[in-house]
């Protein structure tokens, strides 16, 4: 009864235009209209109406300008080439891990790809099976070449490529069965292989063998590209550029005028539709925040070295999008707020900064959508050598504001987001109020992040409710409704109810409130303010009718810190780092606060029994550390107050 509610809330808040796609691709899945539509077939009958392999897609840099600008970075990307030429890879950004692709269960061919439509293959998350065949490796592997002209990095590639060819005919196993998927691995070959062009290694039988990888690719994408664009998120976005790139790869193959006209129409539709005019990403994220960025600088690049042009409908919004990001750039680490949904996608990692550096995005983007470059010079300058393009006439755009909702305080030392959204997408966390803290590059109160989203349970998409972030939870319940592995329904909306600026234009005091507990009449609103390096946070739960007499109600006020070590006395916790103690108390209005500290899944201090899945930071795809988790729970009538203040280095 509860599955059946949940979808006719589902059909009521959602709507049916939202749903209609996603219900015509099951009935398509489900009756055999897609297996029909997408029949195998081999790379080299793809390659035969082809025509030539046009690539490099973008122009190559000055080999001295690119030596003198990677500087004492070109040590890093040699490195790490020569680890994949030794079969190793960082997958998601991680730890070095075998360069291995899927191979068919028992040694038996792969059936057709809509037969691994599910989130695990033989109880593996299918995300580990789809990462190595992203090809983001690939790209270290062209750079190191066009560095050193070392012919092991360009046989390395194409070796691997085979490998991964010969395992996956066109249209069969798991690596077909997401459009995404195939479009992203289509950007990465076609962007790899064209720093390659002039290898030994790449031979005219190997090229035509990849004019036929591409045609597969391109010609796999439009038989779900109705379901991608009913999910009008990041799957519609690589899906319109991997058409548009191979168009621009294969120009004379009989399809090529289609994909072109296809990608580009819904590359614009995307981002002209997918960003918020305060540069907020319709998935809410950061990670897929940066996926959208380096997905049309990759356009824009490929689309400008065709003597073609963004126009100024879509360019406002990557510039608001730009603005956005750099708001939540900590410009010390190259860190943001881990917002949202992570799956670690990282398409073209150009740059030998880690994972969790979003600079090289922010700097590239600065130069192709602000027409200026927003950070000095630094390791993260490569990306932009690559993607940045020529950068967009600034008459083109109107003044807007610099990202009037966006919420973040601005310590001495130290800066802060205060999470208020209102929802016209479905969210992907139930965060409202979460309080991201950094200081000196470091962040003290942070966003659990994802680490799997198809994992065995418990691990099954479980960091992504409210009481794993930093906010308050009502009753053990979270904001909205969980509905699904991916969906929350009763959205919460967050409103900005005030703010104070100092003589300097700094916002130093803000305050907002959700209507997430309206089913318990009750709504919660936060005030932070920060002096100094000193925070405060009153988080207040009032009873939305006034006059009517509150019963108990349970609050829980959580605060995901970093794994240092601790001491925790009356309230009051003590942190120690080399650059001063972080001291954390937390007091309650009424009541008797029961304060609880977790690490990894064990209780450090009060409660015994705890979630294994407490305690973690997650900060990137199928990656967690243990964090320090404090929760302060109270019983009490409504109104009642939680006050926490932050004193970082002292």
């Amino acid at each position: 009864m509860k599955k059946l509610w949940n979808a006719f809330k589902a059909l009521r808040q959602l709507g049916w235009d939202e749903l209609r796609p996603y219900l015509n691709y099951q009935l398509k899945l489900r009756f055999g209209w897609l297996k029909r539509h997408t029949p195998p077939f081999t790379y080299q009958e793809a390659a035969q109406d082809s025509g030539e392999l046009h690539l490099p897609l973008v122009p190559l840099p000055n080999l001295g300008y690119f030596r003198a600008l990677l500087d004492t970075q070109d040590v890093a990307l040699i490195e790490e080439a020569d680890q994949i030429v030794a079969g190793l890879v960082h997958l998601y950004g991680g730890d070095l891990q075998p360069l291995q692709f899927a191979s068919p269960p028992d040694g038996q061919p792969w059936d057709h790809w809509t037969k691994y439509t599910t989130s695990q293959l033989d109880g593996v998350d299918i995300k580990d099976v789809w990462e190595p065949a992203r090809f983001g490796w690939a790209t270290v592997l062209g750079r190191a070449y066009l560095l050193t002209k070392e012919e092991s990095y360009a046989e390395t590639f194409w070796a691997q490529t085979e490998s991964f060819l010969a395992e996956n005919p066109p249209m069969l196993g798991p690596q077909w069965a997401s459009g995404q998927e195939v479009a992203l691995r289509l950007i990465a070959l076609c962007f790899s292989a064209g720093l390659l062009c002039e290898a030994e290694s790449s031979t005219q039988a190997r090229k035509t063998l990849l004019a036929g990888v591409i045609a597969a690719h391109a010609q796999r994408i439009p038989s779900t590209l109705e379901y991608a664009q009913g999910q009008n998120n990041n799957h519609l976005l690589s899906e319109a550029v991997g058409l548009y790139t191979a168009a621009a790869a294969l120009p004379d193959h009989p399809q090529a005028a289609q994909w072109q006209e296809t990608g580009w129409h819904w590359l614009h539709h995307a981002l002209q539709t997918q960003i918020a005019p305060d540069g907020t990403y319709i998935q809410h994220s950061t990670n897929y925040h940066r996926l959208m960025l380096q997905n049309a600088l990759w356009a824009k690049r490929v689309a400008e070295d065709q003597l073609t042009h963004f126009p100024p409908e879509t360019l406002r919004p990557l510039a608001a999008a730009t603005r956005w990001l750099l708001a939540l750039l900590d410009r010390k680490s190259g860190g943001v707020p881990n917002l949202g949904g992570n799956d670690g996608a990282y398409i073209l990692p150009l740059s030998a900064s880690p994972i969790e550096d979003f600079r090289p995005v922010a700097q590239a983007a600065g130069q192709a959508f602000l027409n200026h470059t927003p950070l000095p010079p630094g390791p993260w300058d490569e990306m932009t050598l690559w993607l940045g393009g020529t950068p967009a006439d600034p008459d083109e755009f109107e003044e807007t504001p610099t990202v009037p909702d966006l919420l973040c305080l601005k310590g001495e030392r130290s800066w802060g987001y205060l999470r208020a959204a209102t929802f016209s997408h479905r969210p992907a966390h139930a965060d409202q109020l979460h309080l991201d803290i950094w200081w000196r590059g470091m962040n003290i109160a942070a966003d659990p992040g994802v680490y799997r989203y198809n994992g065995a349970p418990p691990w099954h998409n479980p960091l992504d409710t409210t009481a794993f972030h930093n906010t308050t939870t009502l009753n053990q319940q979270p904001q909205m409704t969980k509905a699904g592995r991916f969906l929350w329904l009763d959205w919460a909306d967050a409103q900005v109810l005030d703010t104070n600026e100092d003589e300097h234009g700094r916002l130093t005091w803000a305050v907002a409130e959700h209507n997430g507990y309206r089913r318990f009449n009750a709504r919660h609103r936060r005030t932070v303010s920060v002096e100094g390096d000193r925070w405060t946070v009153r988080d207040q739960v009032f009873p939305l009718n006034e006059n009517k007499k509150s019963k108990d109600a349970k609050l829980c006020l959580h605060w995901l810190l970093p794994d240092l070590p601790w001491s925790l006395e009356n309230g009051v916790l003590r942190l120690t780092t080399e650059q001063g103690d972080i001291v954390c108390q937390v007091r309650a209005s009424a009541g008797s606060p029961v304060y609880s500290l977790v690490r990894a899944g064990e209780s450090l201090y009060g409660e015994q029994e705890v979630p294994t899945t407490r305690g973690w930071f997650s900060p990137t795809y199928a990656h967690k550390h243990p964090a320090l988790s404090l929760a302060v729970c109270l019983h009490a009538p409504l109104p009642a107050t939680i006050t926490t203040t932050f004193e970082l280095g002292g």
